[in-house]
């Protein structure tokens, strides 16, 4: 659409932008909100398998121990710790800190390290208690 007024600038298109930590984890907190949504069903699923008895319970579990679960299950709970920090991060911005551009953009920086070492931690944690 052509710029109808000369006073106004036409809106940049996404090539323009350079992909920042900020903006980067804002995409990725949307993506791992919409993660978490299959992962409840997943959540449910064992749910509803354990209540239906042992036998659908054992072919549950071997489905979520099999590598593809396991996958699956690192991706839930990573988006799961992800997200929780991103939550943490826009209460902080609710709140009125963090919002000079130096700390935001070490704070998303902060968001993804810490998410992927507390999934190792829980991780770790989950096979050491098994």
């Amino acid at each position: 659409m052509a710029n109808v007024s000369n006073n106004r600038p036409l809106s940049p298109h996404l090539q323009v932008y350079k992909l920042i930590p900020t903006m980067l984890m804002s995409i990725v907190h949307r993506i791992t909100g919409a993660a978490l949504y299959f992962g409840t069903v997943l959540v449910a699923w064992w749910l509803i398998a354990a209540a239906s008895g042992p036998a659908y319970y054992d072919w549950a579990n071997w489905a979520m121990g099999t590598i593809i679960g396991k996958l699956i299950l690192l991706g839930f709970t990573w988006a799961l710790l992800h997200h929780m920090l991103g939550g943490f991060r826009h209460f902080m911005w609710d709140l009125g800190y963090g919002f000079d551009k130096h700390f935001s953009t070490k704070l998303a920086k902060a968001t993804i390290v810490a998410s992927l070492c507390l999934t190792v931690v829980v991780w770790v944690i989950g096979l050491l208690v098994r």
